[in-house]
């Protein structure tokens, strides 16, 4: 294994759990996303989106606001929104103040999706991850995480 890559803050240790992160997060992701097709035949991001949606005021935000909430460019939520907007999930209404500006809108299918997938992902979260969680861990996990995203507020 590589040693500290040039940084005394990264050592052995670090650098172990930083790879153990991420491919425990691509194992979990790709759990959930099966998962979610089984029960209600639409990926993870679909979900995600659908989930912005309902949790923003009047179900919409605008597409940039979007993308930056998915971690998308603005050319990655276009398609995405497209591909939602075919399925009947979600649609686009221009912004009144300024046409240029577009936002998307949960639609009543995608509420209804959104109302049946639920359920079944929160079982999933749980059986693919929060059950293998002491509470202790737990405890840890939330204080780190809060740390990270209070660095970057505009990440959250």
């Amino acid at each position: 294994m590589a040693s500290n890559v040039g940084s005394p803050d990264l050592d052995e240790t670090r650098l172990a759990v930083w790879r153990g992160f991420l491919e425990a997060h691509a194992i979990v992701t790709r759990k959930l996303e099966r998962d979610l097709m089984a029960q209600v035949g639409i990926p993870l991001t679909w979900y995600d989106v659908l989930v912005h949606l309902s949790e923003s005021p009047q179900e919409s935000l605008r597409h940039q606001v979007l993308a930056d909430s998915l971690l998308l460019s603005r050319s990655g939520v276009t398609r995405l929104v497209d591909r939602m907007a075919q399925a009947g999930l979600v649609c686009r209404e221009a912004a009144p103040e300024d046409r240029r500006v577009s936002y998307v809108v949960l639609a009543p299918e995608g509420r209804a999706t959104l109302d049946r997938a639920g359920p079944g992902h929160i079982q999933s979260v749980v059986e693919h991850f929060a059950r293998h969680l002491k509470d202790s861990e737990t405890a840890a996990l939330r204080s780190f995480f809060t740390r990270l995203l209070e660095e970057d507020p505009a990440a959250r």
